[in-house]
């Protein structure tokens, strides 16, 4: 990939480095947008169907997690707007500030009075009444880092004192205080990202290989350290044999695809949900959309996916700005890898983690910060487009 220089009047000129809202206000990428669009969508009403027997058992109201999925949904269509007019300058001037406020969050979260503690871990923070997960943010901080450093590296990056060693430091230090939540699931996409947009960025394969080489025994030791990580591990290798302890998600999660045939049982209609698979509007409602969309349903998720990925990749690699493409690049990638890993735990490809599955799982922070993601991407793209016209 080569980059030059953008014409001034494109992108990055001297009057808009003072401006907060880039102009004009026309060109969204509705090949990014549509299908963007669509899953939030899907998302609200796969919500309702997965949470609203739990909510009218625990809460006493069946549409308890619809209505704050709605009200998350329009709120993350407005950040999705204003980051796609947004200065994408006075965003890259405040990357240091950014990637301080989230190293304070995940400090804070270690604090009893801000942490919150659920399900035997601590990745709640809570300030004013407000609960949301920092490492969502810290994802974003540390795409923004890396894509703002590396670009202005590019002359000594293959050198490893510069180009490799700052940028592993920043993300160990950041992986390291989400890895003590405990949070492994986060930190290995933590840990591909950096490393993919390193590898992008110009930093040699050799030095990622021999350092991530060096780690490999690290991670082998930390799996064995707990009894339930190789609860965990087992179970993966054959859930069945542990249908009612470490593989029980698992089964009942292969039990929904496997009910859910070639159309699927109907939307509302599935069995799974009814408190037999666990966090079925969260980490499994994938699951859940399998049961009742069937194969065609899952597909067309799949599908949707695939195309904000492949315009995602298109912007990075024609994006002449090295900045812009690199965070292009990591935003593309981040939901690539949180995609991959929610599916791949649900039909038991991968051990189990927690993580939920972009736009469609419920969860305020996921859904506003990916919202906001996908306006920055928007934002890229129009760069590129007002670039092509002025070519």
């Amino acid at each position: 990939m080569e980059y030059t220089a953008m014409s001034p009047s494109v992108s990055y000129n001297r009057k808009e480095s003072t401006s907060f809202i880039r102009i004009p206000f026309h060109h969204y990428d509705m090949a990014i947008l549509l299908p963007v669009i669509f899953l939030v969508g899907i998302g609200v009403v796969m919500v309702y169907s997965a949470s609203s027997a739990i909510a009218l058992k625990k809460l006493g109201d069946g549409c308890y997690f619809l209505k704050k999925q709605a009200v998350f949904s329009i709120a993350g269509i407005g950040l999705l707007v204003f980051f796609r007019h947004v200065s994408l300058k006075w965003l890259e001037s405040l990357t240091y500030h950014f990637l301080f406020a989230a190293f304070l969050m995940l400090i804070a979260i270690y604090f009893p009075w801000f942490g919150i503690k659920a399900g035997g871990a601590t990745r709640w923070l809570s300030i004013g009444g407000i609960s949301f997960q920092p490492v969502e943010l810290v994802r974003c901080a540390i795409i923004f880092y890396l894509a703002y450093s590396i670009s202005r590296k590019q002359d000594d990056i293959h050198i490893f004192t510069a180009g490799f060693l700052p940028h592993a430091l920043v993300t160990g230090m950041f992986a390291l205080l989400i890895l003590f939540q405990p949070d492994f699931g986060s930190v290995v996409i933590i840990v591909i990202l950096t490393s993919i947009m390193m590898f992008v960025g110009g930093v040699p394969f050799k030095q990622l290989f021999v350092v991530l080489s060096m780690f490999t025994p690290v991670i082998y030791l930390f799996m064995i350290s707990r009894q339930y990580r190789m609860e965990r591990l087992l179970s993966y290798w054959d859930p069945w044999q542990y249908a009612t302890d470490s593989g029980y998600q698992i089964v009942h999660s292969l039990m929904a695809f496997g009910s859910g045939g070639l159309f699927g049982v109907g939307i509302a209609q599935g069995k799974q949900k009814l408190f037999y698979l666990p966090e079925p509007h969260t980490d499994f409602i994938f699951s859940v959309i399998g049961e009742e969309l069937g194969l065609v349903g899952v597909g067309g998720i799949l599908v949707l996916f695939g195309l904000i990925l492949y315009k995602g990749i298109r912007i990075a690699m024609e994006t002449q700005d090295l900045f812009a493409s690199l965070l292009a690049l990591g935003i593309t990638v981040s939901f690539g890898l949180q995609v991959c890993i929610n599916i791949g735990v649900t039909l038991a490809l991968l051990p189990t983690k927690g993580l939920t599955l972009p736009f469609l799982s419920y969860g305020g922070t996921s859904l506003l910060v990916n919202m906001a993601c996908i306006g920055i991407l928007l934002n890229i793209g129009a760069l590129r487009h007002e670039a092509k016209k002025v070519s």
